[in-house]
């Protein structure tokens, strides 16, 4: 019997239209428009996911993920540079895309697959994630574009994790990741990111230009108060204070024109919704579909904790969109495609029993 839970999908749309209600005020009308297009896309990608089912697309994991490394690979050739990252890749009449936001799902998917039922215990059994976690990584780090692949990277961490990993291991993985940060990541970052770090640090040391976007930001949050400014009616917003107000800046938008309390919205309906994934989770059976559910509570979790800790200065500028809520085509129809898989996957549990 199929059984499906309506809860998940309720809270989506809630997001969806807190998102849209934001976007109408800090976007553009041309690209409000295109975000309204986009949704029609994602939701015709996520009605092919539901027919399909999930045991069907779970067969072709591996496929997916050598497609998306292809992409990947191509990307690193003939990609164009957007905002000092060479993400977005264009072939022939198709709308630009950002393979990356692809690589999000099929990394989750392929290490579900590979960590099935297999135990990590020794140095061997690091060597299928760590190459699984590190192709996709590697190539979105060499476009310039670390907030991707610092997402990529925490949905992988968060799976290993959750598998069972030993304590002693962990804290030897830190280690290697201190050590790492200093000697590989920091020489091969581009100026506009090493800036971004020192900025983080201090941001009234550069006010007119690295620090620029944190001052404004948080200026625009604590001015919106308990109940707001009023829709339109945010000064930092509105005037252009806020680079980036409908991507990366979305958020200071709302607690400005919404005030605490829109802002508590916004967080609430987050925390049900990771709530309602971990439950989701819990009530599958198979590993394989607990530890993709995993991996897209890592990912969007860290994208949510990011993006609004970046802007209430408390992380460094990393580019990284606040799902379901920023404006962005392929961030949307991804996220909205992993929400999909993880509704069939619970939607499926039972099915081959």
């Amino acid at each position: 019997m199929i059984r499906s839970d309506p809860s998940l999908p309720i809270v989506v749309v809630l997001l969806l239209a807190l998102g849209f209600v934001t976007l109408s005020t800090a976007a553009p009308t041309d690209a409000f428009i295109r975000q309204l297009a986009f949704l029609g896309a994602g939701l015709l990608c996520c009605a092919l996911v539901l027919w399909l089912g999930s045991r069907r697309l779970l067969r072709y994991t591996f496929h997916l993920y050598v497609l998306t490394v292809g992409l990947l690979l191509l990307t690193q050739v003939m990609g164009t540079t957007v905002n000092g990252a060479k993400s977005w890749l264009y072939l022939g009449p198709l709308p630009g895309f950002q393979p990356s936001e692809l690589a999000k799902i099929t990394l989750i998917l392929a290490l579900a697959a590979a960590l099935h039922e297999r135990p990590i215990r020794g140095p061997i059994s690091y060597l299928v994630p760590t190459i699984l976690i590190a192709i996709p990584v590697g190539l979105v780090f060499l476009e310039s574009d670390l907030g991707s692949a610092l997402v990529l990277a925490m949905a992988g961490v968060g799976i290993v994790v959750v598998r069972g990993i030993p304590w002693l291991h962990l804290v030897i993985l830190a280690a290697l990741f201190l050590v790492t940060v200093p000697t590989v990541v920091w020489p091969n970052l581009a100026p506009h990111q090493r800036e971004r770090l020192v900025s983080f640090l201090d941001p009234s040391a550069d006010p007119q230009g690295s620090g620029y976007q944190v001052i404004q930001s948080t200026i625009a949050v604590g001015s919106g108060g308990l109940v707001g400014k009023g829709y339109g009616q945010g000064t930092q917003s509105q005037l252009g204070f806020i680079p980036f107000q409908h991507t990366d800046f979305i958020f200071p938008v709302l607690a400005e024109e919404g005030g605490f309390v829109a802002a508590s919205v916004l967080l609430l309906l987050y925390g049900l919704l990771f709530w309602r994934l971990v439950a989701v989770a819990a009530e599958c059976s198979h590993e394989r579909d607990q530890l993709t559910i995993v991996g897209v509570l890592s990912l969007i979790g860290f994208q949510v904790l990011v993006n609004i800790g970046v802007t209430l200065g408390l992380a460094p500028v990393t580019g990284i969109t606040l799902p379901l809520v920023s404006y962005g085509g392929t961030s949307l129809i991804s996220t909205l495609l992993a929400l999909t898989l993880v509704f069939v996957i619970h939607r499926d549990r039972y099915v081959g029993w």
